[in-house]
């Protein structure tokens, strides 16, 4: 289905991201009483309950007159090129500044359909501040009164952007593959998401922390869709408020999606990637390594850092590996096409009857262990789920599977039915009144 766009535009704190999360029903962007936190667009779906839905997207702050003012216009011009209509967030609780006259005329300019939304009005008699008849001078109508913490006004604002949106079209789309792109701070998570897509969609600076949340780009490639978030980097100890919470929205990103991209800077890695991978890990999300920056890496250097990947992140060495440099998009192509693979993967199934061919098979290559005498008996085995691929084995007695022939049908899933690049769950469960359920991924 093609979502109509709402876009929330405004100076710096104003409100807009309150008013995203409260219109979105979660907490989706990072709220924090200073300018800034937001940088990039971000965006999310709005399901009305009349059944209408809409995509809203999340803005910096206009005319911040800081280092971000260039590159947070520019993104934000970007993204108003195709939405529907824009939210223009105003302070309703102190007079306009210059900065909200200067953005009404910008908005003029761009010939959108543009509704005037007063937020932080939390009680009634803010409305009889005369400030706030000062508003009507922007040219935009009436203006909304909201207050976000409260859901003061935002049901009507709803109502009224559903009225005003264009009907959906009725297209069926391929289900997108929602990919996070993961890495320490600085690894070059933003600069590789600009170069897949091919343009310059999130901020890229030469220091740590210039993405504070995650951000969310659709793209195509070979007939795909894809949604591609930009996560911040996750540091050991985060050291404000901010950093924590990116931290919270990075690891829910992962959560979230089909499948991570671990960035890995071959100069410097180690337990920060260990930590996000082992996220992805335990969620059963399959995981591409980008062996990113690839570009300055000399020959004499290729050796060393190959068998240092190998050795350090041994705990993914089913993972796809590939060298990526976002300066000269070697290797972009070839990541993609991993990620597609892995997606496409995770998702395969076998039927029961199959499964317990197999393991009459595996069971004849090598026996089943005995414990004190008694042997193990593989009753059936059946598929349970996919995206993890999930094999539950019904056995007589769960403590006798021993971990080397646990590891032995592991091997032979992953071999066999070709899950060697995904990690997987193997569930064993008991028969036995003594025996209960054990889980491997």
């Amino acid at each position: 289905m093609n979502l109509a766009k709402v876009a929330i535009v405004g100076r710096p704190n104003v409100g807009k991201s309150s008013l995203f999360n409260r219109l979105v029903g979660r907490r989706e962007a990072i709220v924090a009483d200073m300018p800034g936190v937001t940088r990039d667009v971000k965006s999310a779906k709005v399901e009305v309950d009349t059944g209408e839905t809409f995509t809203l997207l999340d803005t910096g702050g206009l005319w911040s007159g800081d280092e971000w003012e260039i590159a947070i216009k520019s993104r934000i011009e970007a993204a108003l090129r195709d939405v529907d209509l824009v939210l223009f967030a105003v302070d309703g609780r102190v007079p306009l500044s210059s900065a909200d006259y200067e953005i009404a005329d910008w908005l003029r300019t761009l010939h959108k359909d543009v509704m005037l939304v007063a937020t932080k009005l939390d009680d009634p008699r803010h409305e009889e501040n005369p400030d706030i008849f000062e508003l009507y001078n922007l040219g935009f109508g009436e203006p909304f009164f909201t207050a976000a913490e409260h859901a003061r006004g935002t049901y009507e604002l709803l109502d009224a952007i559903v009225e005003q949106l264009p009907d959906d079209e009725d297209i069926a789309e391929e289900q997108a593959v929602r990919v996070a792109i993961i890495g320490r701070p600085n690894v070059g998570k933003s600069s590789l998401l600009n170069a897949l897509v091919g343009d310059e969609k999130v901020i890229v600076a030469d220091y740590p922390g210039t993405t504070r949340d995650s951000v969310d780009v659709e793209f195509s490639f070979a007939g795909r869709p894809f949604i591609l978030v930009d996560t911040a980097g996750i540091r050991r100890k985060p050291s404000e408020n901010v950093e924590y919470y990116s931290k919270l929205r990075s690891e829910d990103a992962i959560l979230k999606a089909d499948v991570a991209i671990l960035v890995v800077d071959p100069f410097e890695f180690g337990d920060h990637e260990m930590r996000m991978a082992n996220v992805a890990l335990e969620a059963g999300k399959p995981i591409v390594m980008a062996i990113n920056k690839w570009d300055l890496v000399t020959d004499e250097q290729l050796k060393e850092f190959e068998q240092q990947i190998a050795r350090d992140l041994y705990h993914l060495r089913f993972a796809p590996k590939v060298y990526t440099s976002a300066v000269t998009d070697f290797g972009l192509h070839e990541l993609l096409a991993s990620v597609i693979r892995v997606y496409d993967t995770a998702r395969q199934r076998y039927g029961t009857g199959e499964m317990n061919r197999w393991m009459e098979i595996w069971t004849q290559r090598q026996s089943p262990p005995n414990f004190k005498g008694k042997p193990l008996k593989l009753l059936y085995t059946t598929q349970a789920d996919v995206a993890p691929p999930t094999f539950v084995m019904s056995v007589n007695n769960e403590n006798f599977v021993t971990r080397p022939y646990e590891q032995y049908l592991l091997n032979r899933i992953r071999e066999d039915l070709g899950f060697s690049e995904v990690p997987i769950r193997l569930i064993f469960k008991s028969r036995s009144k003594d025996g209960g359920k054990r889980v491997r991924l």
